[in-house]
């Protein structure tokens, strides 16, 4: 796929990438400037592992704000995007053939990252709502080696664009307290929300400190700076985790931390950017929807998330991994949905992706795709 989105005439529905002519390159560099001139060498200089602390007050006010419930600045670890998240709660939770929960399907990166420590996993059953409490109950009541955690995206999931519904974070949160059994909550859409109101987070609902909130500004501002961070309630879960990151890259670029937080403190351009954004991405997905039920043929179902970046379609009877050679040929792609079961046992199922691509690219690309869905039907 790699190779043939390199071709100047394909239209890729495959990547997560944001979209970027909505980076505010001109802002940045303004900001980068002034950063320079403030702070000069300090910016250039080794930090605290933790990240710098305006970057970590800025976490937790604007998650005390949107989230509902407070956090203090020490509970936050800049970390160097959300990937390198995961991998840090993998390194201090997981030791070879432990059990991670998963949704099914759920976030590829995820499953790569705690494969990296040779996890194994235990999938709950998922609708349209999210996970489903009960088979959670089910999965936890018979389990031969009890989890480390539990792993979920609960707002606009990768890859399915699913939320998890209110009613279900309430019982999900009982159930993993009751159990005992830690929640890493990664948050990366939160904020990309085209439609209805926000939902508690688990991080908020929960009576204990179980709960690792992930969250990152590669989604509202640009993944190029690699900010992302950690809200963990926990004292010692945060020092280990903090350890952990001094063994892997000591911290989080000072520059990118500086710069950063200058542009999004300058809260009425920040929020004013955000709604670009949101705006943006609502179009673009309503654009697709409208595309597919224009185009497809019978046997094709999808949904129509309520925000985030994708939308998750299934073709009846069709290996969508054989249907993405066929599409490739008709210069479209996408990802196969095969790559984001934990079995990989599922095979008919297909995200694509509408926040990196023009409206009219999106209109062109999802002709062409169709065209390859008939050629199995």
């Amino acid at each position: 796929m790699l190779k043939v989105t390199q071709q100047p005439d394909v239209i890729s529905f495959g990547g997560g990438l944001p979209a970027p002519e909505l980076f505010p390159t001109r802002e940045i560099a303004e900001c980068t400037a002034e950063v320079m001139e403030e702070y000069g060498a300090a910016a250039l200089q080794y930090g605290v592992t933790e990240g710098i602390p305006e970057m970590r007050t800025w976490v937790a006010d604007r998650l005390s704000r949107r989230l509902n419930t407070i956090f203090d600045p020490t509970e936050i670890l800049i970390v160097n995007g959300s990937q390198q998240g995961l991998d840090l709660i993998g390194k201090v939770f997981l030791d070879p053939g432990d059990h991670v929960v998963l949704e099914n399907p759920s976030y590829l990166g995820a499953i790569q990252a705690f494969d990296a420590y040779q996890a194994r996993y235990l999938t709950v059953e998922t609708d349209e709502d999210g996970i489903v409490p009960e088979s959670l109950e089910r999965v936890l009541e018979h389990a031969d080696h009890f989890p480390k955690f539990l792993y979920l995206v609960p707002n606009f999931q990768n890859p399915t664009g699913r939320t998890l519904s209110a009613e279900r974070r309430v019982a999900i949160v009982e159930i993993c307290e009751r159990f005992g059994l830690p929640i890493v909550e990664d948050d990366p859409y939160g904020e990309l929300r085209f439609e209805g109101d926000d939902l508690p987070s688990l991080v908020s609902l929960a009576k204990t400190d179980t709960v690792i909130y992930s969250g990152t500004g590669s989604k509202i501002l640009a993944p190029g700076l690699r900010i992302a961070w950690l809200a963990i309630p926990d004292h010692e879960i945060r020092e280990k985790i903090a350890l952990s990151k001094q063994g892997t890259d000591l911290q989080t670029g000072s520059l990118a931390q500086y710069v950063f937080h200058r542009y999004a403190n300058k809260r009425h351009a920040f929020e004013a950017h955000v709604d670009r954004i949101v705006e943006t991405y609502a179009h673009r997905r309503d654009v697709m929807v409208e595309a597919l039920e224009r185009t497809m043929p019978a046997g094709v179902s999808f949904n129509r998330p309520k925000g985030g970046m994708f939308l998750w379609a299934t073709v009846e009877g069709v290996d969508t991994t054989e249907l993405l050679k066929r599409s490739a040929e008709q210069k479209v792609v996408f990802v196969p949905g095969v790559s984001f079961y934990p079995g990989r046992d599922i095979h008919d199922g297909m995200r694509l992706n509408f926040s990196n691509a023009s409206e009219d690219k999106i209109q062109e690309g999802i002709l062409r795709l169709a065209a390859a869905v008939r050629e199995f039907k």
